[in-house]
C-alpha cells in the first residue's frame, strides 16, 4: 500500500478532529474508498486519534498540569463528571453501533445544535446551568460521538456554548475533555488487538499528530479573532447537508 494513502489518512484526522465535522466519519469514508483492507474503518479511525491525542497533550501541557495539581477545582469537577459519563456511556454506544451507519440522523441533530450555538453566540445568550448540570449535558453529548458520523467537537461545542460565550474557552475545554475518552478508546483497541501497529499505520498516526498540532494552533490562535457565530453557522449547515446527502445516497 502506498504510504501517501496513510499520510493523507493522518492529514484528514489531524485537520477534522478539531472541527465540528466528524473526523471518524470522514476517515472511515476514506478508508472504504482507498482500498485499505483487513480492518474495521471505525476502529482505524479511532486508532488515529492517538496522533491527535498526542497533539492535545503537548499543546495543552500547562492546562493538564494545572488539572493534575487541582488548581481550578471547578474545572476539575467538570472534567471528572464529563469523563465518567462519556467514557462509560460512549463505550456502550460504540459496542452497539460500530458496525452500523446510524449517524446521519444524529448528524442532523448536531447540525441543528450548531445552528442554535450560532444563535446563542450572536445574541450572547447563556443558560443558567449549574456546573454539575453543564458537565452532565456535555458528558452525554460527548458520548454520542461514539456513533459513526457524529462529531465529538460539534457535540461538545454545542454543549459548552449553552453556558459559555468565550470561543477560545469553548474550544479549549472541548479539546481537553477529549483526552480521557480518546485514551480509553486507544487502550481498548490495543487490548483487543483490533488495529495492528504496522509501518503504514504508524505513518498515519505520525501524520495525524503533525497536522493535528498545526491545525490546533491555527484554530486557537484565531479563535478570538473569528466570528464564532459565523463559524458555527457554517459548520452547522455543513452537518445538515451531510445528513441529507447520507439519506439520499
Amino acid at each position: 500500500m502506498d504510504y501517501l494513502t496513510y499520510i493523507l489518512l493522518g492529514l484528514l484526522q489531524g485537520v477534522f478532529e478539531w472541527l465540528p465535522i466528524s473526523s471518524k466519519g470522514i476517515v472511515s469514508l476514506y478508508v472504504n474508498y482507498s482500498g485499505i483492507q483487513g480492518v474495521n474503518p471505525l476502529d482505524l479511525a479511532l486508532f488515529l486519534h492517538l496522533g491527535t491525542l498526542l497533539a492535545t497533550l503537548i499543546y495543552f501541557w500547562k492546562d493538564i498540569w494545572d488539572l493534575i495539581l487541582l488548581k481550578d477545582k471547578k474545572f476539575v469537577k467538570f472534567f471528572i463528571i464529563v469523563s465518567i459519563i462519556s467514557g462509560t456511556l460512549g463505550f456502550v454506544i460504540y459496542k452497539l453501533t460500530k458496525d452500523f451507519a446510524v449517524g446521519s440522523s444524529l448528524l442532523l441533530v448536531v447540525g441543528l445544535g450548531l445552528l442554535l450555538t450560532s444563535f446563542f453566540q450572536s445574541k450572547k445568550i447563556k443558560l443558567k446551568l449549574s456546573g454539575t448540570m453543564s458537565a452532565v449535558v456535555v458528558g452525554l453529548l460527548q458520548s454520542l460521538s461514539a456513533i459513526p458520523g457524529v462529531s465529538r467537537s460539534g457535540s461538545t461545542i454545542f454543549g459548552l456554548s449553552l453556558s459559555e460565550n468565550d470561543p477560545e474557552k469553548i474550544l479549549r475545554y472541548s479539546y481537553l475533555i477529549s483526552i480521557p475518552v480518546v485514551l480509553g478508546a486507544d487502550v481498548y483497541l490495543q487490548r483487543e488487538n483490533l488495529v495492528q501497529f504496522s509501518p503504514e499505520v504508524i505513518v498515519a498516526v505520525i501524520s495525524s499528530f503533525i497536522f493535528g498540532i498545526l491545525t490546533l494552533k491555527i484554530l486557537l490562535t484565531f479563535s478570538k479573532k473569528i466570528n464564532f457565530a459565523l463559524f458555527t453557522l457554517i459548520f452547522g449547515i455543513l452537518c445538515i447537508l451531510g445528513a441529507f446527502l447520507d439519506y439520499i445516497l
